[in-house]
């Protein structure tokens, strides 16, 4: 591996990344974010998000035990938006239609996806892959998320994610898209099916089992930033039958206690799953997988900011992915 400043290729996206390893210890007079150990209810009658609780315009949640799915009462997409377009010289606009859903993934308010049980998470599993497929009938692209923290934008500590669904492909995906395509036009196979079996027991996994791998990938931005691939060709969600949504649970909340653990703080990071675009033509290419981008730089107070170089330039990376990897496999468990 070469230890001066160097680049490296993400063939995920078609992008680079310049490594600095140096830099890790240089002194630190920026940004600290002060953290605030919250003991938080397991109910609260002022969240929105908790059950039997008011949201906007006097609509009532329900008294509910598990999983509840709402569509967001501050949506960004709305499914009745009319066709329209705008071109003139350089300038092109076109509408956009879709829906914006919240996942509460536990009517209790106290908890993070990492707290919760596996089987507990092997049931948000299946409300992500229900609305997936629910979705995918009237959107081409389906995206699951989760922003974990206050660092990372969450405006509510009640355990939630969100699933936006829009009928254009976003320009994330539509790279990821892209350079599938042109690999398994290649190669005859999935880019990250190779990917992880190439990994596999390298010095960059944090976890893996018999169905899935989750490592600090080669290309990686963001510090501890992680990708969760199935090792078995799975276009979305939808696609994985039971057992493999059993060991999916098992490894996601091996991977996020593992998070908590490094910093011993509650990990932010946001989250989101990719998986086979819902459009007319073939996706063989296609493999599911989640990021996690965690903002974390040295401690849970200091973050990594995209500012200067990286807005201007090309992202940049402070320590290496394998160093990363091996502080996130350091505290976490067989």
């Amino acid at each position: 591996m070469i230890e001066s400043p160097h680049r490296r290729f993400n063939p995920l996206t078609g992008e680079w990344v310049l490594v600095s390893a140096h830099r890790t210890g240089r002194p630190w007079k920026g940004a600290v974010d002060p953290v605030y150990p919250e003991v938080l209810p397991e109910y609260d009658p002022f969240c929105y998000l908790c059950p039997r609780n008011e949201r906007a315009e006097g609509i009532r949640n329900p008294d509910y035990s598990d999983q509840f799915v709402f569509t967001n009462d501050y949506a960004a997409l709305f499914p009745d938006t009319p066709v329209a377009s705008f071109e003139k010289g350089l300038l092109r606009a076109e509408s956009q239609a879709g829906t914006c859903r919240v996942v509460c993934f536990d009517p209790r308010h106290n908890l993070t996806l990492s707290q919760m049980d596996e089987p507990g998470i092997r049931r948000v599993i299946d409300v992500w892959s229900a609305e997936t497929e629910r979705l995918s009938r009237s959107f081409a692209w389906v995206q699951v998320f989760e922003n974990r923290g206050e660092m990372m934008g969450a405006s509510n500590p009640h355990p939630h994610g969100q699933i936006w669904a829009g009928s254009a492909v976003p320009v994330e995906p539509a790279r990821e898209d892209q350079q599938q395509r042109s690999y398994f036009d290649a190669h005859g196979s999935r880019l990250l099916v190779d990917y992880a079996r190439d990994e596999s027991g390298g010095e960059r996994v944090i976890a893996e089992n018999e169905d899935w791998i989750v490592m600090v990938p080669f290309w990686a931005v963001w510090p501890f930033e992680t990708l969760l691939v199935a090792k078995r060709a799975a276009g979305h969600l939808p696609a994985l039958e039971s057992d493999r949504r059993h060991t999916l649970a098992s490894i996601l909340k091996r991977l996020l206690v593992t998070y908590d653990r490094l910093f011993e703080s509650s990990f932010p990071y946001s989250m989101g799953w990719h998986g086979t675009p819902f459009t007319e033509d073939a996706q063989d290419h296609w493999q599911l997988h989640a990021h996690f981008y965690p903002p974390l730089l040295r401690s849970s107070t200091i973050r990594k900011f995209m500012v200067g170089y990286e807005l201007l330039s090309e992202r940049q990376r402070d320590l290496t992915p394998e160093e990363a990897a091996g502080r996130l496999r350091a505290v976490g468990w067989e």
